[in-house]
């Protein structure tokens, strides 16, 4: 299984992934992560990666794909995988399926969580005003509104090219995390059923 999860900041991804992870004996794959592993390993890709990140800059998308590509060869991947934070706009899903294309490889599926961007601030509001309320709490909220902004003008457009695709599936993010876990793996077993093409 070869998945790729989509939501904004706040829809469950992570808590998703693990559960799929542990259901499929698929591994979920962070991107940070990886790159964090590839630089403590001292690849030559980490290293190109770790004089980039110490600029302070952003990874370019070619080294963030090799990185993916040589981690997915690894044998804990033999059951497939999970995509957590890429790809995160149009470009990179072209760079990705190129990529796996190059391995004889195809994407299972890609399942939205689909939320409500308003449901989602005023819960961190509402976790804010529970505890104490203070300015980190505002910080959080801010912080909040300005990654679903950047989610929606960067990341949303993958939507749209997922769906012209076919094998993109949405499920209610908002519902309880074991309801979307029983729809994830209701829409999972479908497509493994129906052989996507």
């Amino acid at each position: 299984m070869k998945l790729i999860l989509l939501g904004p900041p706040g829809a469950g991804k992570g808590t998703q992934a693990k559960l799929i992870e542990e259901a499929k004996g698929c591994v979920q794959l962070s991107t940070g992560d990886m790159l964090r592993a590839a630089v403590a390993a001292g690849t030559e890709i980490g290293q190109r990666a770790d004089v980039i990140m110490a600029r302070g800059e952003l990874v370019p998308d070619e080294i963030v794909v090799s990185i993916i590509s040589d981690r997915i060869d690894e044998p804990d991947c033999a059951n497939g995988f999970i995509l957590d934070g890429f790809p995160r706009n149009v470009a990179q899903a072209e760079a990705l399926d190129k990529m796996l294309q190059s391995k004889g490889m195809q994407l299972d599926a890609v399942v939205e969580l689909g939320v409500d961007d308003k449901i989602l601030v005023s819960r961190i509001e509402k976790r804010a005003a529970e505890t104490d309320g203070g300015p980190r709490a505002d910080d959080n909220v801010e912080a909040l509104k300005r990654r679903l902004e950047v989610y929606h003008k960067q990341t949303a457009p993958l939507i749209g090219y997922y769906s012209d695709k076919g094998i993109l599936k949405t499920v209610d993010g908002m519902a309880e995390i074991d309801v979307v876990s029983r729809e994830i793996a209701t829409v999972l077993e479908t497509e493994g059923t129906r052989g996507i093409p």
